[in-house]
């Protein structure tokens, strides 16, 4: 095919890549005002107009693609950076995106022959256009800073300087006029202008985990299923997940809404089919939305769906919080926190027409992700409030003059007949904590002091199906114990009695963060797998009528 611009100021054609006099007709990709036409060329001359049609949408983005990149023999560009791109674009244009694989169909119409490799080390590759670069004089390439961390991260933005992202709430929510996000789009879009102010504080080097094999267990296809469309789905959920990932590492928070709609065909109603392009054109011919909507009430499915969403959500958490510990710009936690905040309102009204089952899961699973955001940056809020209190000397030794007034032998002996403590690990822990707190050791140290002690009190259980209700069990004696040490201090009007309750609030919630990952390390899953879990069950004891509901004592 050759491609071609008709100018409606002069009538006039320009072919890009006009080939030699054939005898066979070629077909010709043209753009005329509003106008998208294809023709069949012979020596250069017009024969038949064979498709002729309103695609104002595709004119434009056929248009930007012409401007921006080039064929050229040798190069390469990750499929997710032309992706990501064209998202910024669209954000700025205030243009509807397609979703990738239609994205895909259109790269291919505009540069005929490109071919599609998969590059990089095992775990780590993406699908690259082979023979497609950036033009020289193009203003994406105000969107790279370091050519060789883009190589070796393979990502679809720059650390330096970048194409700022639509400031109205247009482009924010896509036009949706979400009430949150309305209030959270100016927060949102500043961070990931400044992105690369950020890139320190994340783990961009980690990449989307393999997916699980989809187990049907038995399960026979519903009539109207066949064995490809499951496939499809899987290859499509992949594709989808990785742009989620990509845009992420990059800080662009309202993508993930614009990826969201895009997957699952949210329409917000049009005018005119005549006048407006169906966005979804492609994806309804790789996977159809009926298709869709039956493979969204298949058990294997919606199971191989959570596992999936997990994976994903737990990498998301270990790229922008990698070290609950490290200091990280208030900016950015308020950032992260607002996203919290939104993206489930984002994902419901994305799944809207989806069927209830897949809704659900895919709720949960996103419910767990913001409340495991909101928890680590709030821990690293504690944590670093903390950090003032351990380096001040005078705080420690007021610290350490009102825990020596503690009355640790009733504070223990009532630790005793409510939990069950061995006077032992008590009276370890304690002569630890003031000996550690003496040493005015870093938080850091305190850290690896607090993991030590979860190992000491969970061996004995390693390896064994009660580990995790053991470690539950050790988490609520040490809740109570440390209640206990705070109950004493307030009733002698300790000095230091804000920091005791600092430094308590700290340990507890890092305490918790611990035992979350030994947890799921013994289950062989995710924290956020665990919490999901959890979550999934309050939520269906909340559904359960209270007149019918029964009372269990807690073992202790």
């Amino acid at each position: 095919m050759v491609k071609g611009i008709l100018h409606p100021q002069n009538e006039i054609f320009v072919i890009n890549h006009l080939p030699p006099c054939r005898s066979k007709p070629v077909k010709a990709l043209f753009i005329f005002g509003t106008q998208f036409k294809i023709f069949w060329m012979k020596t250069g001359r017009l024969v038949t107009s064979v498709d002729t049609c309103r695609l104002s949408p595709v004119c434009v983005q056929v248009q930007w693609l012409m401007d921006n990149y080039e064929t050229a023999e040798g190069v390469s560009l990750p499929r997710c950076t032309l992706y990501c791109h064209y998202l910024l674009h669209c954000q700025q244009t205030k243009l509807e995106p397609v979703n990738a694989a239609s994205f895909g169909k259109l790269i291919r119409s505009v540069f005929m022959g490109l071919r599609t490799r998969r590059l990089g080390t095992r775990g780590n590759s993406k699908y690259h256009y082979y023979g497609l670069r950036i033009k020289s004089n193009s203003p994406l390439h105000r969107l790279v800073e370091d050519q060789q961390h883009l190589a070796m991260r393979q990502q679809p933005y720059s650390q330096k300087q970048r194409i700022k992202p639509v400031q109205k709430v247009e482009g924010l929510t896509n036009g949706m006029g979400l009430g949150l996000g309305h209030q959270q789009g100016a927060g949102l879009s500043d961070i990931s202008a400044q992105v690369h102010q950020y890139q320190q504080f994340l783990d961009a080097s980690r990449s989307l985990p393999e997916f699980p094999e989809l187990k049907d267990e038995g399960i026979p296809l519903p009539d109207g299923l066949h064995p490809q469309h499951v496939h499809t789905y899987q290859l499509i959920y992949r594709e989808h997940c990785e742009a989620i990932l990509d845009v992420m590492v990059n800080l662009q928070f309202p993508l993930v809404e614009t990826l969201w709609k895009s997957f699952w065909r949210f329409s917000e109603g049009q005018s005119s089919e005549t006048d407006t392009l169906d966005l979804h054109d492609e994806s309804e011919k790789r996977l159809p939305k009926s298709v869709l909507v039956l493979l969204c009430k298949y058990e294997p499915v919606l199971n191989w769906a959570r596992e999936c969403d997990n994976l994903l959500y737990q990498s998301l958490v270990e790229i922008l919080i990698p070290d609950v510990l490290r200091p990280i710009p208030s900016a950015l936690t308020q950032a992260i926190r607002n996203f919290a905040k939104i993206l489930e309102n984002w994902l419901t009204n994305a799944m809207i027409n989806i069927p209830e089952e897949m809704v659900r899961i895919k709720i949960v699973c996103a419910g767990a992700f913001a409340q495991t955001l909101r928890r680590y940056t709030s821990l690293n809020h504690l944590a670093q409030a903390a950090r003032a209190v351990l380096q001040n000397t005078a705080q420690i030794t007021q610290m350490l003059s009102d825990l020596n007034r503690v009355d640790f032998t009733n504070v223990q002996e009532q630790a005793s007949w409510v939990c069950g403590c061995e006077d032992g690990v008590v009276q370890r822990l304690e002569q630890d904590f003031k000996l550690t707190l003496q040493q005015q050791n870093s938080l850091e140290q305190w850290a690896v002091w607090l993991d030590g002690v979860v190992s000491q009190v969970l061996k004995p259980y390693t390896g064994s199906p009660a580990f995790p209700k053991a470690a539950k069990l050790f988490l609520l004696k040490w809740s109570f114990y440390s209640s206990v040490v705070i109950r004493d201090l307030t009733l002698r009007s300790a000095a230091s009695f804000g920091s005791f309750h600092l430094i308590r609030l700290l340990y507890d919630e890092y305490m918790y963060y611990l035992i979350e990952h030994r947890v799921a390390q013994a289950k062989g899953e995710t924290p956020i797998s665990v919490m999901g879990e959890f979550a999934c069950l309050n939520r269906s004891q909340r559904s359960m009528d209270p007149d019918k509901g029964t009372h269990t004592e807690t073992p202790v």
